[in-house]
């Protein structure tokens, strides 16, 4: 079945333009308010969202088309997306919902959907309920129509929790911290759990207002919170995005570490306690070679997916790992989430420093990264570059000349018309011909 509204982390698009306006947002809460309707209860969801202006009118929209098929609504307000999975989960409701474009701007918003496992959903699942989209809505009658209300409470459960995924009686005093979050869901949230176990803690981005989600803040632009990090003397810095799922690491020197170094970290740590589930990490094809490189020394390994965290969780529950992520900073612990938890992660690095006594310039140093060059290349509408013969020829010459000591990753964006060639290579000058000899037989069809 054709997917028309789901894309790999749920349906999303600019405010009030389709998909992403108020009727779509209604009928998407009836569907899936069909579709998790089991049995006789009282049904119950739970939906957060970010600080994006547009969040008033599609959580509205949303409990509009949950309450008209007898749905019971409980609203949580800005929570990060990892608490809404684990609230889903806690307070056992049939469905968890989070409105937000993650790390992109505010004009766009975006819907994620969660089953009462605290999981996302499969793509199996978003095709049946974009097919119920097509059918009647099946509104029951007036008296079983569901209630909407907001609850307190939410984020101080979240924010116990969160202190919980350290050992016990840990403490952070001593340590100065720099946590961006990216004027986004988190704001509240992870400054209070820092602060609460003993750091002293500087905020950058906890000042939301509507429209500045993700701008010049956050794990996609953490220069502002590096620049913090080297004015403050501080120990660490942790960057969020705009729903708290991803994060990048400054070290001391206001250096970025990204989501591999961190995934790298943890792996190693875990092995040691052995808490490395199966031996193994999950990770998208986008991550270093010097990572698979580095897990292979240690004896670990890595097994790859498709791009996107929900990918890298449906692996991990599939093969019983409890280690996954992107490069980008999404970083799944299924011990402690069941989704990206970047403030949860953020606290695994602050506790290997406490343990080890190393400054963060050193933990955040796991590997040395090969080169990589990424680089989009458009194509008209309607062609198909990557079945083109002249095309082929040019990936496998280029394969043929990285060697073993190299990668090349050929993907389509599944959002427009884009290749993306993405190449890694020790020898800097070869790999730039690589992508670049690449690139320009997809260039013809453009």
């Amino acid at each position: 079945m054709a997917r028309r509204l789901f894309g790999t982390d749920g349906v999303r698009g600019t405010a009030n333009t389709y998909p992403m306006t108020a009727e779509v947002a209604l009928r998407l809460g009836a569907a899936v308010g069909r579709y998790f309707r089991n049995g006789d209860h009282q049904h119950r969801v739970v939906i957060g969202k970010d600080t994006r202006r547009s969040g008033y009118m599609i959580e509205n929209a949303l409990t509009a088309g949950l309450t008209s098929v007898g749905a019971d609504v409980l609203l949580l307000g800005p929570v990060p997306t990892p608490a809404v999975g684990m609230l889903t989960r806690s307070m056992r409701a049939d469905l968890g919902v989070m409105i937000s474009a993650s790390h992109n701007p505010y004009q766009d918003n975006g819907i994620k959907f969660f089953g009462p496992d605290g999981f996302k959903l499969s793509d199996i699942a978003e095709e049946e309920i974009e097919a119920l989209l097509d059918g009647p809505a099946e509104l029951v009658p007036s008296p079983d129509i569901g209630r909407a209300s907001r609850i307190d409470g939410d984020r101080a459960r979240y924010i116990e929790f969160a202190k919980t995924t350290i050992p016990k009686n840990q403490r952070l005093n001593g340590l100065k911290v720099v946590i961006d979050c990216a004027n986004g869901a988190a704001y509240r949230t992870a400054p209070e759990v820092l602060w609460e176990l003993g750091a002293e803690v500087i905020p950058l981005g906890v000042t939301p207002n509507g429209y500045n989600i993700n701008k010049d803040c956050g794990s996609t632009a953490p220069e502002a919170a590096a620049e913090l990090v080297v004015a403050h003397g501080a120990d660490l810095g942790i960057a969020l995005d705009g729903d708290a799922d991803r994060v990048m690491i400054l070290d001391e020197t206001g250096a970025i570490a990204d989501g591999d170094q961190l995934m790298a970290l943890i792996a190693g740590l875990w092995a040691d306690q052995g808490r490395l589930a199966n031996g193994a990490l999950v990770a998208t094809v986008m991550s270093n070679l010097g990572l698979e490189r580095q897990l292979k020394a240690r004896g670990l390994n890595l097994k790859r997916t498709a791009v996107g965290d929900r990918y890298v969780v449906e692996a991990m529950r599939a093969g019983g790992y409890n280690l996954g992520g992107e490069q980008s900073g999404h970083v799944v612990m299924t011990d402690f989430a069941t989704t990206g938890d970047g403030l949860i992660a953020g606290l695994q690095f602050l506790s290997s420093m406490v343990d080890s006594g190393q400054p963060a310039s050193t933990l955040a140093r796991q590997f040395t990264p090969v080169p990589q060059l990424l680089q989009n290349v458009r194509y008209a509408p309607g062609s198909a570059p990557l079945e083109a013969e002249a095309v082929q020829r040019a990936i496998k010459g280029a394969e043929q000349r990285l060697g073993a000591d190299g990668r090349l990753l050929i993907r389509k964006s599944g959002t427009e018309p884009l290749v993306r060639v993405m190449g890694e290579a020790e020898d800097e000058v070869l790999l730039q011909q690589v992508v670049a000899d690449v690139a320009a037989e997809i260039a013809v069809f453009s």
